[in-house]
């Protein structure tokens, strides 16, 4: 069985499905509710309606998102459920993976810009701190960006691996860069040559 079969079956039996319904509260609650549930994961089912699969993570995630809503004057629930259907089940673990597949693609597909950038400046002779610096933060973005969606990936999308690999190249390209800038802007200092031999003249005393 591989790692990603491991993933989904482990998921398997434990669901969380939750109901918000922000009726007459804030448009602000209603955004920041629908924002939450995204960035756990959640798959929804219908509008207000979404699943999650019940993990300690997720679970006091909801709690709290819940008790915000509530306080703020809208409503929700959580209702810990299991799927009999193991046909149905395996379609909404396929709908979890086919979300964080194209997450994943979306990062892979911002890669090309990044090596690209990286090959421009090198033919440019910019090879400098402020653009290492620069591709630094948005390397720094890419991982952040990844990390979030590998958290969120709860049945181990195949495209995984091939994210990690494509911000990888990106890493090792710009360590590349850097050395090249470092060696333009702090070169290694020359070694100083030793000073010539000096003949010793034999003084006759007078």
């Amino acid at each position: 069985m591989t790692a990603t079969q491991d993933q989904a079956e482990a998921g398997r039996g434990r669901w969380l499905l939750v109901i918000v319904s922000t009726a007459g509260a804030s448009s602000t609650l209603r955004v920041h509710a629908w924002r939450r549930l995204r960035s756990l994961g959640g798959l929804y089912l219908q509008q207000a309606v979404c699943l999650l699969p019940e993990r300690p993570e997720t679970t006091r995630a909801v709690n709290r998102l819940l008790a915000r809503v509530r306080h703020e004057g809208g409503e929700g629930r959580v209702l810990r459920i299991s799927i009999a259907d193991q046909d149905e089940e395996d379609a909404i673990i396929a709908g979890f993976q086919h979300e964080r597949a194209d997450e994943y693609r979306e990062v892979i597909s911002r890669v090309p810009a990044f090596l690209d950038e990286i090959a421009m400046e090198r033919a440019k002779g910019r090879a400098t701190y402020t653009e290492v610096e620069e591709s630094d933060a948005d390397l720094e973005r890419l991982r952040t960006w990844l990390g979030r969606i590998r958290a969120r990936d709860y049945f181990g999308a195949p495209q995984a691996h091939e994210a990690q690999a494509a911000v990888e190249r990106c890493a090792a390209a710009l360590a590349q860069f850097e050395a090249e800038a470092l060696a333009a802007e702090a070169p290694e200092p020359a070694t100083p040559a030793k000073p010539a031999g000096r003949r010793l003249r034999a003084i006759r005393g007078e």
